[in-house]
């Protein structure tokens, strides 16, 4: 099957799933958070669904995207963005455990707390996987 049509399909998938979800939240047989993230899918879906139409059509357009996706400078940049957010995501929760340990929210600074120690161990199991690979 072509990469495409995965795509397509996907994108079809995004926008059923969407519909049903806020179908079934404006019956309200599911409640509001369901209906939004329906909306949200379904948007997505024919989001993604116009992109590849304008991939498909456009052959400027296809060039431009495939350069940007395989040029050496924007992977690099696309990298140094992933880890910035890696190193921000790690200091913002750990001034979070602080402050809402101080303001008493017990709970939030546990689950803060952990979203830090799991990401510091994702980051070691990579940090050691890449170093066997490389």
């Amino acid at each position: 099957m072509k990469q495409n049509t995965v795509k397509w399909i996907f994108s079809l998938f995004w926008i059923i799933l969407g519909l049903g979800l806020l179908v079934l939240g404006l019956v309200e047989v599911v409640d509001s958070f369901w209906s939004g993230m329906g909306s949200s899918l379904l948007v997505v879906g024919l989001l993604q669904m116009i992109r590849y139409m304008r991939l498909r059509k456009d052959q400027d357009y296809q060039e431009k995207v495939e350069v940007e996706s395989k040029d050496e400078r924007n992977r690099f940049i696309r990298n140094k963005a992933w880890a910035w957010a890696g190193y921000l995501f790690i200091l913002v929760s750990a001034v979070a455990v602080i402050v809402l340990k101080a303001l008493g929210q017990e709970l939030l600074s546990v689950a803060a707390s952990v979203a830090m120690g799991l990401m510091l161990v994702l980051y070691w199991a990579s940090y050691f996987l890449l170093r066997k690979k490389y």
